[in-house]
């Protein structure tokens, strides 16, 4: 399981035991869009190759 927890300048995340962040700019660049326009499960794509997608995707707007 992967854990997200968002703030206005990137994502912290635990992904198999391991714990590191992604920048806002990181973020930015590799979905092509603005930060808080990104949803949730963009970030688990970027995290993830074939995430378990469940629920509705939330804007990073909408969470922080």
């Amino acid at each position: 399981m992967t854990a997200l927890s968002f703030d206005e300048t990137g994502v912290d995340v635990v992904y198999e035991g391991t714990e590191f962040r992604l920048e806002k700019e990181l973020i930015e660049e590799a979905t092509r869009k603005s930060y808080m326009d990104v949803t949730d499960h963009e970030v688990l794509q970027i995290v993830e190759e074939s995430p378990s997608l469940s629920g509705e995707p939330r804007r990073i707007g909408d969470i922080v």
